[in-house]
């Protein structure tokens, strides 16, 4: 199954990061043993991997298969490809309380670019066709975020808007949570949540499933509650540099989505498209 996997160090390392919280815990061991000793990996046999991973042989065989290769051999192929077999991904330095100035610019600036890099590697191109067709058909769209994914959802439904589409982001939760029991199953919720399991995000979602409502996901993590209850799931995350970082990283993941399914059903209906483009030009530019 590699050929479903991206060749580059950032998207590999994306798509690892996103499966890991629905493995069982032995196998992601092997597969964090990936992700922090690329170059032992690669030229470790089986038994080698399961002792340094603490695991039975057999282990490190059905982990790389719960990561989407045929076996283990194919897995550390798929790493030494990324690496162009020259070199190997090295971990994110992890910050520190004492990290100056110059290292955090560098930890953060170099987080941001991996994780839209990464995209390549977690996001389902059917998954994104199938968003798009749900949005383009759509009556109406309410996208819910809490926290660092609320200013996601509010560009989200700004984006949707400027294109035609009838599209909200409540302000509130208690407003939010009304508009979903307030959808139909012509309607779509985008939910955009790093986590997935975020609770006021995840009340949203069912109430607007309650209400017969599509669901599409925007999150980080494959296995997590959001992704799981979603229609459609779309995997887009950062670097793990502490988790106030990688959420910050994967909220710029989660606009580049989001411009994504802009542009995307944009194109599936260019009248409405230029209807849309035209109504705003006449629009009065709030210039005193």
């Amino acid at each position: 199954m590699t050929s479903s996997f991206p060749f580059d160090l950032a998207g590999l390392r994306a798509g690892l990061q996103a499966r890991l919280p629905g493995l069982r815990r032995s196998d992601a061991a092997v597969v964090r043993l990936a992700l922090d000793e690329p170059t032992f990996l690669v030229s470790a046999t089986t038994a080698e991997a399961a002792e340094r991973a603490g695991v039975s042989p057999a282990t490190v065989v059905r982990a790389a298969r719960a990561v989407g290769y045929d076996g283990f051999s194919e897995f550390k192929l798929a790493l030494a490809r990324a690496s162009g077999g020259v070199s190997i991904f090295v971990p994110p330095r992890q910050l520190s309380e004492a990290a100056t100035t110059g290292e955090l610019q560098e930890a953060i600036l170099s987080s941001h670019a991996a994780s839209i890099a990464a995209i390549r590697g977690t996001l389902d191109t059917a998954e994104l066709e199938r968003a798009v067709t749900l949005l383009d058909g759509a009556g109406r769209i309410l996208v819910a975020g809490s926290g660092t994914s609320a200013s996601v959802a509010l560009d989200a439904a700004f984006r949707f808007t400027s294109i035609g589409l009838i599209a909200q982001a409540s302000a509130d939760h208690l407003s939010a949570m009304v508009v979903a029991r307030l959808l139909t199953a012509a309607d779509v919720l985008v939910a955009v949540s790093y986590t997935g399991v975020t609770p006021q995000t995840m009340d949203i979602v069912e109430a607007a499933k309650a209400a017969g409502a599509r669901v599409v996901a925007v999150t980080s993590f494959t296995a997590s509650p959001l992704a799981r209850t979603a229609d459609v799931t779309l995997i887009a995350g950062g670097e793990n540099l502490g988790r106030q970082l990688a959420a910050a990283s994967s909220r710029l993941a989660h606009l580049a989505v989001v411009d994504l399914l802009h542009a995307a059903v944009a194109r599936a209906d260019m009248d409405r498209t230029r209807r849309a483009e035209r109504l705003g030009i006449e629009l009065p530019d709030g210039t005193a």
